[in-house]
């Protein structure tokens, strides 16, 4: 199975993909930003604009997913923010028709949820939150449309919620969550360290 997370920048998606991983054995988790930024790298900075518009980029991420789902035993979580409908059809579309048991969830804030959740993230020194700040209405309006769903909408619920709504909506088997509130702080904060874009 693949549990495709969407949503917009700042949405909580890579945060909730490592909470399945972290509770789910056998789980890995494939980001499809990476392969983006294995394009940009090859290319001078002028060129660098939205990697999601590189068709490289949407060959690469199914030939990737379609890879490690097909020869990984586990659960195969992948969080990424795809609005444009052409594209959401050439990776999740493409997987889907080739067979694979693909689980799409969106998860949805308030405009002022997801711009305090970016102006945290930058205080970190993100270059990155400009473009995502960018783009908050586009996401949010793009991503109401029901090709986009199931939605989950986040505002008031906690990471192990959002974990554990995915986990009953996909009959995956979560193990409890234990953490302690500090512990959870710790453990996300590590996470956000870990996807730093500088």
């Amino acid at each position: 199975m693949l549990v495709w997370i969407n949503g917009p920048f700042g949405g909580g998606k890579t945060q909730t993909a490592f909470e399945l991983h972290r509770r789910l054995p056998g789980s890995v988790v494939c980001d499809p930003e990476m392969v983006g930024f294995g394009l940009h790298r090859t290319m001078p900075k002028e060129l660098r604009d939205d990697f999601q518009d590189l068709p490289a980029w949407r060959q690469g991420v199914f030939e990737v997913l379609d890879l490690v789902l097909s020869k990984h035993d586990g659960v195969v979580i992948a969080p990424m923010t795809v609005v444009n409908p052409a594209y959401f059809a050439e990776t999740v579309g493409r997987l889907r028709e080739t067979g694979h048991d693909v689980r799409h969830f969106t998860l949805l804030a308030d405009q002022e949820t997801v711009r305090n959740r970016l102006r945290k993230r930058g205080g970190f020194g993100l270059r990155f939150e400009g473009f995502a700040l960018d783009r908050i209405t586009h996401c949010l309006d793009a991503l109401q449309h029901p090709d986009f769903a199931e939605h989950i909408h986040t505002d008031h619920i906690t990471i192990p919620d959002v974990a554990d709504h995915i986990a009953t909506s996909t009959a995956l088997p979560l193990t409890p969550n234990t953490d302690s509130p500090l512990r959870a702080n710790l453990r996300r904060a590590l996470v956000t360290a870990k996807h730093i874009r500088f």
